[in-house]
């Protein structure tokens, strides 16, 4: 079974010490809501060129892995700092958290990006795992969804790759939030200085995510970030 949570935002410039701290609590969080998944002990990073090395959830091993980042990245301050760990040592499990993070693109989102693979019967935390990242990351919009919810939308609901989404559950910032309709169907959370989880439809319910997507961009709650980009959220 496979499931991606995700969250993104636009440009906030954040120090290398401000970026470990929102890594470690979100790895903390994780080892929490995880357990069978083996996310409570070391990660290891997945570099683009290089060998990969241990790292654990607090946040002076995270600034080493962070600096390392930018040094093998030919970094730019202004697109921010890209990290990649993953967790992979419990029999049928893998979690792979991947960050881009504490820039100030104009046109690029800054996002966390979150897939995992469990044995098809475990119970999947969903919404504890994108309130997770809602709150460690305060970001504009998310969602935790599969490849068959993107068809899906993409199909049926005209979706664009890069564009505010909702899955299963769906997290929106305040301002996108105040725009959600009147009558919409979902369990609403209040995530204090984040913003508004919304439980949409169970696992496997496409139609479901459809009908909310459509509803909520018809709404504005969706519309994308104005570009140039000016600020992380609407």
């Amino acid at each position: 079974m496979r499931r991606v949570v995700r969250g993104f935002w636009g440009p906030r410039q954040e120090s290398v010490e401000e970026l470990a701290g929102r890594w470690s609590a979100t790895l903390d969080r994780f080892a929490q809501l995880l357990p069978e998944a083996g996310a409570e002990r070391t990660w290891r990073t997945v570099p683009a060129s290089g060998p990969s090395v241990a790292v654990r959830s607090d946040e002076a091993s995270l600034v080493g892995a962070l600096r390392t980042a930018q040094a093998a990245d030919d970094w730019s301050a202004a697109n921010g700092t890209s990290l990649r760990l993953l967790a992979d040592s419990a029999p049928g499990w893998k979690v792979e958290v991947a960050g881009l993070a504490g820039g100030t693109p104009e046109f690029l989102l800054q996002s966390l990006v979150v897939t995992l693979v469990s044995p098809d019967d475990a119970q999947l935390p969903d919404a504890g795992l994108l309130t997770a990242v809602a709150e460690a990351w305060q970001p504009d919009f998310g969602d935790v969804g599969d490849r068959a919810v993107t068809a899906a939308l993409k199909s049926q609901a005209g979706f664009k790759i890069g564009t505010p989404s909702v899955g299963w559950v769906g997290f929106l910032s305040p301002g996108r939030a105040a725009r959600v309709p009147d009558g919409f169907v979902a369990v609403r959370k209040e995530l204090p200085d984040a913003g508004v989880l919304l439980d949409i439809a169970a696992p496997g319910d496409i139609e479901g995510v459809v009908a909310a997507y459509q509803a909520l961009k018809e709404a504005g709650a969706l519309e994308p970030l104005p570009r140039p980009m000016d600020r992380a959220v609407l």
